[in-house]
């Protein structure tokens, strides 16, 4: 039995001796070293290779390695195949750091007082109340939700957005289309954790921006698809946005002389919000398999229709 992973061989590298400790009876190998093909039961990937059915026959399951399936064309995928998401503990842990760090930095001014020391001015703004900075989170999934509770010591009053209806505690939730324009006049900071669906690409978009409270500010850190970068710029320019975090784009990295790299009111990071932690990433691996073994559900299981 052959476990094969495709991506960073670096990372590929840390996974072998983690496999090596923990499950011994498992061949591990790092593409394109994959051995006899007939023998490959299990596939962590970024991208997973042409005619997966071809390379692999006897395929059980096919692992993201990230929390997104997105650059997955599911289309291609043999329909029987189980694709399971990267759900591990590392994931959660720097995403509700990085959003909070973006949510501080937006609520202190820091990316004005950024502006103001290039430009060697030094002026106050006045403070506001973290009890009058209103935080919605748009995406209820498993980040979406830790970040609502990593949120919740500093004060701000919560909100949340999902598609469908859940109950969250210390923040007022809402559901569905119709209660979407609600939910976007509540966020002085909105934060985007939204997979990335035909539904959900572009959705930052103007229409949305306008329905923010004027001098908004936006954190985007779900996929770069989800925004549609004119009017973004637009929003910037008119005023009615005020700031924006983004740690990704469409595409990555940015061409050199794309605009976002030198705007005053944009904190561009490289994709980093959350890393899959090779010890972390392992242990949710190895249990799904044996779930997968004893005919118990998977966690992190791909549903289809939905594409998350």
């Amino acid at each position: 039995m052959t476990f094969i992973y495709k991506a960073d061989p670096v990372r590929g590298a840390e996974w072998a001796e983690l496999f090596a400790q923990k499950a011994p009876d498992v061949q591990f190998r790092i593409w394109p070293d994959v051995g006899p093909s007939e023998k490959v039961r299990y596939l962590a990937a970024w991208l997973p290779p042409d005619n997966l059915a071809e390379a692999f026959p006897n395929l059980e399951i096919l692992f993201s390695v990230g929390a997104g399936i997105d650059q997955f064309d599911l289309s291609t995928l043999p329909q029987d195949l189980p694709l399971v998401r990267m759900i591990e503990p590392g994931i959660a842990e720097g995403m509700t750091e990085y959003v909070t760090m973006a949510v501080l930095a937006l609520h202190r001014d820091l990316l004005p007082y950024i502006d103001q020391q290039r430009r060697a001015v030094w002026q106050e703004m006045r403070l506001v109340p973290s009890v009058q900075r209103k935080v919605g989170v748009l995406g209820l999934g498993m980040l979406g939700q830790a970040v609502l509770e990593k949120l919740r010591p500093f004060g701000f009053p919560l909100s949340g957005w999902s598609r469908s209806p859940r109950v969250i505690d210390g923040a007022d939730i809402f559901s569905g289309s119709s209660e979407l324009p609600r939910f976007l006049s509540g966020c002085d900071i909105l934060i985007c954790l939204l997979p990335l669906t035909d539904e959900t690409r572009g959705i930052l978009n103007a229409e949305l921006f306008a329905q923010l409270p004027r001098g908004a500010a936006l954190v985007s850190a779900g996929r770069g698809g989800h925004l549609h970068q004119d009017d973004l710029l637009a929003a910037l320019g008119s005023g009615q946005l005020s700031g924006a975090v983004l740690d990704v784009t469409d595409p990555e990295p940015l061409p050199g002389d794309h605009p976002f790299w030198l705007h005053p009111k944009i904190l561009l990071t490289p994709h980093i919000a959350s890393m899959t932690r090779p010890e972390t990433a392992v242990d949710h691996v190895l249990d799904t398999i044996r779930r997968h073994r004893e005919g118990l559900p998977l966690i992190g299981a791909v549903d289809r229709m939905r594409g998350y």
